[in-house]
């Protein structure tokens, strides 16, 4: 989200001022009491999202690594990442342990919204357009038995390669800034007709195929029950050309 967190500092004509080195690194206490705010903030709301006290500390201590920015996130590359080493508490908090992750994606999405809000009030921009973008993306993966992973197009590989597809729902402040506050990963078809690789895969047994366009309507329904207000929705040929896409939206009145 940018540095639109910034405290509540006053706007600076960057033409009349300098910055000097203690006036930098008062602005950089106060975004670090700011973060460390805001990350207990989303520790505290995520708490109901987690049915044991465990991996509810594993959470906060992923949130912790995520805001540090390692050079790599994953679990076994930093032991800020896992807060212990090996790292198998974070790989079980990911895979294995017993959370509710659309409560928790709506939490991140409340906070997210809310947050670019309050920064656009305080720099003075009550209104300005507010825009929810939808597009998908790519994460190319290793081996067969990853929920949804098969050789397809992905533009983060330049071509075919072995991987999955996630459809996000980004929030657009006009002049403040941009969140992802939503996500639905794309299964295939064909993995959700075959029970083997349905079990293999751990997809739910009751799991309907949705298309790209269709994840996007299911991802604009989360935040649109959250309240999140969009003057538009906009998005590439795959979800323009979706017609129930577009019946979803016009049936709201959605621009």
């Amino acid at each position: 989200m940018g540095n639109q967190f910034d405290g509540g500092l006053p706007p600076r004509d960057h033409a009349l001022v300098t910055t000097t080195e203690p006036e930098a690194a008062a602005a950089a206490r106060i975004g670090a009491r700011l973060a460390r705010r805001k990350r207990d903030e989303l520790a505290g709301l995520l708490g109901g999202c987690f049915a044991r006290v465990e991996p509810r500390l594993q959470a906060g201590k992923y949130i912790d690594a995520v805001m540090s920015g390692p050079p790599k996130r994953t679990a076994g590359a930093s032991p800020a990442i896992s807060g212990t080493a090996p790292p198998d508490r974070t790989r079980r908090l990911l895979s294995h342990a017993a959370w509710d992750t659309f409560a928790a994606m709506g939490v991140v999405r409340r906070l997210a919204v809310a947050g670019l809000d309050q920064a656009a009030r305080r720099s003075g921009r009550r209104r300005g357009l507010t825009i929810g973008a939808l597009d998908e993306t790519g994460q190319e993966k290793k081996g067969q038995a990853t929920a949804g992973v098969k050789r397809q197009h992905m533009g983060c590989a330049d071509g075919v390669a072995n991987g999955i597809n996630t459809v996000h729902l980004s929030y657009v402040r006009e002049k403040t800034g941009h969140a992802l506050i939503g996500a639905r990963q794309r299964i295939p078809r064909e993995h959700i007709d075959d029970p083997v690789k349905s079990l293999v895969m751990g997809l739910p047994p009751d799991l309907v195929f949705r298309t790209k366009g269709q994840l996007a309507s299911d991802t604009l329904a989360d935040a649109f029950a959250d309240g999140t207000v969009l003057d538009f929705v906009c998005g590439d040929e795959v979800y323009g050309s979706c017609t129930e896409l577009r019946v979803f939206l016009e049936d709201r009145g959605q621009g």
